[in-house]
């Protein structure tokens, strides 16, 4: 038997980068699988990384979702390392911030649509009064 094989760094970054940015549009893996002529079940290996996504597909799914093909790309490879060779660049990945997560799009949607000045400001002090409860 051989080793399930494990996604690639490449990968898995292009299909997170997938993930984030049809989860703005709120577009579900069903809608943009249709327009792809793919499954549900394809869009998710691909957002997981399991399965390589072909440069045309990348190119459709781009298109799809109203980005530039190299939107895909960005953070992949970490910058100020002049000595490193591509190859070892690759497996670089930049921090993802909050907003490039699920979560944290989520949060920003529903704090964005709170419309009170003051209660933004105490959103945000108990928020940081959580995270600072948690870093000790």
């Amino acid at each position: 038997m051989t080793a399930e094989k494990q996604p690639s760094t490449i990968d898995s970054h292009v299909g997170h980068r997938i993930k984030v940015r049809r989860t703005l549009l709120r577009m579900s893996q069903g809608k943009l699988g249709d327009r792809l002529g793919v499954t549900f079940q394809q869009v998710q290996k691909y957002e997981k990384g399991a399965s390589r996504v072909g440069a045309g597909q990348l190119f459709e799914i781009a298109k799809i979702l109203k980005v530039e093909p190299n939107f895909f790309f960005e953070g992949l490879i970490e910058h100020g390392q002049p000595e490193a060779g591509f190859a070892e660049a690759q497996s670089m990945l930049a921090p993802i911030g909050i907003e490039e997560t699920v979560e944290g799009m989520a949060l920003h949607r529903a704090f964005a649509r709170i419309r009170s000045k003051k209660m933004r400001r105490r959103i945000v002090e108990l928020v940081t009064t959580i995270a600072d409860s948690l870093s000790d």
